[in-house]
């Protein structure tokens, strides 16, 4: 039977994939082969995009420029990911640890269990959501061309989904159906390998949650013992262990995760102005069909990504605010002083919200999120010469 855990089995199988799991064989192997692969596939990008840059086609440049900025910073992601591997296995040890001590405690597990499905439902809805989002930048866009020119025979029409400068022609038959296909594998993997890396900060969060929900059971345990004054101290003391290492979890999780947010947020400003411009200007033209299917797919994917951090950042504040709360609708006023004077220490340190910051920064919020989209709204619309309220 395979160890509970909070980290689903397609999270874990994709950080084995690119070597991140702890203790996985040839991780640094995997890592490398893939972090290579990657880097071939930017090379033939950006050297596209430097031999087709005219200022005259504005929507070829800006799709395929959104295009290449997006898998860069997916490459910067997994690097960052990868620099800051040994907090990540302390964080997979503290879940296990935290895991084990679930097991002595029916209403802990029970607590933990809902949170492990939470989690295992947050992921595939993700990696599905980025899944879609690749077959229609892929594979569907081809089929959709492939409809619109069933007519022609010309092979110079045909253009690969991911815009690539090689040396050597590949719209013949059947180098051009080997490429696709590739491109579709490298983009699919891709994508799922971006939705995991998002999940894997969900399931991150939602452990905090659950260790935060199991404290609060415990602060309920004080209103019960308030007739003992020495059952309250015990209890007290555990609250107050359960609490250091929630934020100590929950500050390597911010460590881990803040540098990946701070590229986040000011990479996926250009990809989305890229994208967005990339919306509004073919609006009406010919192409309009596969294009948008296209771009509008991206769009709500990286915008998405955006998202899951905000809220991320948002829920995780939002639970240790509920801390002092619970500890001040408790019975603290039936214990004795001493003891009750313990409580207001960890009802000053709980008002003190754990967030996720962006480059220690700023704070990743649901206001955040609204401020920075209709911030890249206005410039979309204001460089398209359209209006927007």
């Amino acid at each position: 039977m395979k160890r509970p855990s909070t980290i689903s089995r397609p999270v874990e199988i994709g950080l084995r994939f690119i070597g991140m799991w702890p203790d996985s064989a040839y991780a640094t192997l995997y890592w490398l082969i893939y972090m290579a692969t990657m880097v071939i596939v930017q090379y033939y990008q950006y050297a596209y995009v430097l031999a087709h840059f005219d200022l005259s086609d504005i929507p070829l440049l800006m799709d395929c420029l959104g295009l290449t900025l997006a898998y860069t910073l997916a490459f910067f992601k997994l690097f960052a990911l990868w620099w800051n591997r040994r907090t990540f296995y302390y964080i997979v040890k503290t879940m296990d640890r935290d895991w084990k001590e679930c097991v002595i405690n029916d209403s802990y597990q029970s607590t933990m269990m809902s949170v492990a499905d939470l989690s295992r439902r947050c992921t595939n809805v993700m990696i599905s959501i980025n899944a879609l989002a690749a077959f229609f930048l892929s594979i569907g866009e081809h089929l959709l061309q492939s409809m619109g020119n069933a007519a022609k025979v010309d092979n110079y029409s045909r253009e690969l989904p991911i815009k690539m400068e090689f040396p050597f022609d590949v719209s013949e038959s059947p180098t051009f159906e080997c490429f696709l296909i590739g491109q579709f594998f490298y983009e699919l993997v891709l994508a799922s390998i971006v939705g995991m890396m998002n999940a894997l900060l969900v399931s991150l969060i939602l452990h905090v949650s659950g260790q935060i929900d199991i404290m609060r059971q415990d602060i309920d345990e004080i209103s019960n013992s308030k007739n003992d004054p020495s059952t309250s101290l015990v209890v007290i003391k555990s609250l107050i262990c359960k609490h250091q290492k929630i934020i100590i979890l929950s500050e390597n999780i911010e460590n881990l995760y803040t540098y990946i947010a701070l590229m986040q947020l000011l990479w996926n400003t250009l990809v989305i102005c890229c994208t967005g411009f990339v919306i509004i200007i073919t609006l009406g033209t010919n192409d309009s069909g596969t294009t948008s299917i296209k771009s509008v797919s991206f769009y709500l994917a990286i915008t998405l990504e955006v998202f899951i951090l905000c809220f991320a950042g948002e829920f995780l504040s939002a639970k240790s605010r509920s801390i002092s709360d619970a500890i001040y609708e408790s019975l603290w006023y039936n214990m004795p002083p001493t003891n009750s004077r313990i409580l207001m220490f960890v009802i000053l340190r709980s008002q003190k919200r754990l967030t996720i910051t962006a480059g220690k920064v700023v704070d990743l919020t649901l206001e955040g999120f609204t401020s920075v989209r209709h911030y890249i709204e206005k410039c979309v619309f204001r460089h398209t010469g359209l209006c927007i309220s």
